[in-house]
């Protein structure tokens, strides 16, 4: 899928079923629930539009859009703040079995994943974040803990990424412990999966060239996510301005508050720039054959998408409270769920360690 034509109108069908199936009373209930999300909404998502098979190839029983198409769907979860398993499970989960170049597994697994049969989980990161390796290999079989796991929760099956190379496990085996993780943001569940002595299956992949590639992966899906709910917070920052009336007007009249929402708009174009530049530059694995690494220039494109569009949507979020005033701060108004996904956002996968230049 890449006509342009065809992105745009699978991101105007995603947004319609959010917008009828996915409201704000919808979005309450989730984030109090055990999972996080709206299994309803979920199982919309994936049987009328079919978004946990966008990233699968045909062969194992995808659509074949490629990692591109899923990603649209990522940006406009993003404007609502729903966070089933598409992320966790359809992106990066999926990702992990394709890079893996695991065939068996593939086949075994991917079909009921496209169908929102089944979900993944990737456990990564250690205490200190996702430059370490939470769990270890021992004697062929897993241990140690893996921190902030996407979907960790309520996933079917556990794909591990160690130093030794990735692994699969049955979320139900005895030797695994799930416990959800505090977090500042209400609107993503985040968990820490416990391995005592788990009987792994090595599944392959080079643990150098997967790492890299699911950490791009991962910094271009928040982007786009950072992206769509920046975008949001800029409407509702209009829409607010236009109906609030102080001094017998409507207060986006005063011209301080139009250069503020101007500042605000060119932030989230730049950012949109940056995050759709950088998913471009994203490698496609669709076979056996594994594609080149990222170019090192997409590689900047990548650093310098997770730098500004974290700091655009933390830059949005905070005019937003500002502009909406009080109301922005009480507990049934969005505006501070979106302030909480901003800074959690700017931590998850973590960052590059400065901004990188490009030489000359």
């Amino acid at each position: 899928m890449s006509s342009t034509a065809e992105l745009q109108e699978l991101a105007a069908t995603v947004r319609a079923v959010l917008a009828k199936h996915g409201d704000r009373d919808v979005l309450r209930r989730a984030i109090d629930s055990e999972r996080g999300y709206d299994e309803r909404l979920w199982q919309l998502l994936c049987e009328q539009v079919g978004v946990a098979a966008l990233a699968i190839p045909e062969e194992y029983g995808g659509i074949g859009a490629g990692v591109g198409a899923a990603l649209v769907v990522v940006e406009e979860l993003g404007r609502t703040l729903h966070a089933p398993p598409m992320l966790g499970s359809a992106v990066l989960g999926t990702q992990a079995l394709l890079w893996s170049g695991n065939a068996e597994a593939c086949e075994r697994l991917l079909p009921e994943v496209a169908e929102g049969a089944r979900t993944l989980a990737l456990c990564w990161a250690g205490p200190r974040g996702w430059d370490d390796f939470g769990v270890r290999v021992e004697n062929g079989k897993l241990t140690g803990t893996a921190h902030y796991v996407l979907d960790g929760i309520a996933a079917d099956t556990l794909i591990v990424l160690t130093s030794a190379g990735l692994y699969e496990i049955d979320a139900v085996a005895t030797e695994i412990t799930r416990a959800a993780a505090p977090t500042m943001d209400p609107t993503r569940k985040l968990t820490e999966i416990t391995f005592d002595g788990a009987p792994g299956r090595a599944l392959g992949g080079d643990p150098a060239t997967v790492t890299t590639l699911l950490r791009d992966i991962a910094w271009a899906a928040v982007a786009a996510e950072q992206v769509g709910a920046a975008d949001q917070c800029l409407q509702l920052t209009v829409d607010y301005t236009r109906s609030r009336v102080q001094f017998g007007r409507p207060i986006g009249s005063f011209q301080a508050l139009k250069h503020r929402m101007a500042d605000m708009y060119v932030l989230v174009e730049s950012a949109r720039s940056a995050a759709y530049a950088a998913i471009a530059g994203l490698p496609e694995r669709t076979g056996a054959t594994a594609p080149a690494p990222v170019h090192p220039d997409a590689a900047l494109d990548l650093a310098a998408a997770r730098i500004h569009c974290s700091h655009a949507y933390s830059a949005v979020t905070g005019e937003m409270v500002q502009m909406h005033g009080g109301i922005a701060i009480t507990w049934e108004h969005e505006a501070h769920l979106y302030f909480k996904r901003a800074h959690a956002d700017a931590q998850l996968f973590g960052a590059p360690a400065r901004p990188l230049a490009r030489p000359a």
